[in-house]
């Protein structure tokens, strides 16, 4: 069942929005070379419970931790460790926040240091592909054009998208229906209609797009262990234009 949400609810979902976008910046302060990702993980939950908040993720389906965190050919729901970031890697940092009971749920993937030319675009045309999606999120399209958007972005600049991974809606369940695939035809899926809270969340591969899971029941890689990289926002539809509940502001004033 798809849940609809008032405009009370999307106030609501816009604060854990702003929680967790907030929460990404603490986390984009600390990135750099030396750092350990559970040292990230334990900032970000300490900043989520000082702001009221309750880490979304942790304790999810027993997930162990406040982030996923993704390095390299990690595509997402990737454990924090004691691995220590490198100059080169890159990084995808999934937050999910409980506010008011209403989660935030947003994705950045970061640059450590210095990388190649190639992994840039790489980052650059994921990023693209997420508002390229967003911007057909209105009233009257289908999922499936969000998809289409999606997917034809990326593989027009020669990237391939994991399908096995999806978006989805967002409300006082971090995943609730509909599911918001990275691919698809056009004119195809659910009508969407105002109200519908989603999170969009592209997973697009340097390489092939076949993808597997780790031992540790949770990390998925790419096969071909090329770099993936991932990026998310939570977004209401609307009738024009629709209105996006998370932001990178915060995190590009710092990286900037």
């Amino acid at each position: 069942m798809v849940f609809y949400k008032t405009e009370d609810d999307i106030l609501f979902l816009k604060k854990s929005g702003d929680l967790v976008s907030k929460t990404l910046a603490e986390v984009a302060k600390n990135i750099k070379p030396g750092i350990s990702t559970l040292k990230l993980d334990s900032i970000a939950e300490q900043f989520i419970r000082d702001n009221n908040g309750i880490p979304g993720f942790l304790g999810y389906r027993s997930f162990p931790n406040t982030l996923c965190i993704s390095i390299n050919e990690q595509v997402v729901h990737g454990l924090p460790s004691n691995y220590e970031l490198k100059d080169g890697d890159i990084v995808s940092v999934d937050c999910g926040v409980i506010l008011n009971n209403y989660y935030g749920d947003s994705a950045y993937t970061f640059i450590v240091g210095e990388t190649s030319f190639e992994i840039k675009k790489l980052l650059s045309v994921t990023k693209e592909a997420l508002y390229k999606g967003i911007e057909l999120a209105v009233e009257g399209n289908r999922i499936g054009d969000i998809g289409f958007a999606v997917q034809s972005h990326a593989e027009k600049n020669g990237y391939s998208v994991v399908r096995e991974l999806v978006g989805h809606g967002v409300g006082r369940n971090l995943h609730e229906k509909p599911e918001v695939p990275n691919y698809g035809k056009r004119g195809s899926g659910l009508k969407l209609k105002t109200g519908l809270v989603i999170a969009i969340e592209p997973m697009v591969n340097l390489g092939k797009k076949e993808v597997i899971e780790s031992k540790d029941g949770w990390t998925i890689s790419t096969k071909d262990k090329k770099p993936s990289a991932h990026f998310e926002h939570t977004i209401a539809v609307r009738k024009e234009k629709a209105e996006i509940l998370t932001t990178f502001d915060y995190i590009e004033h710092i990286l900037n």
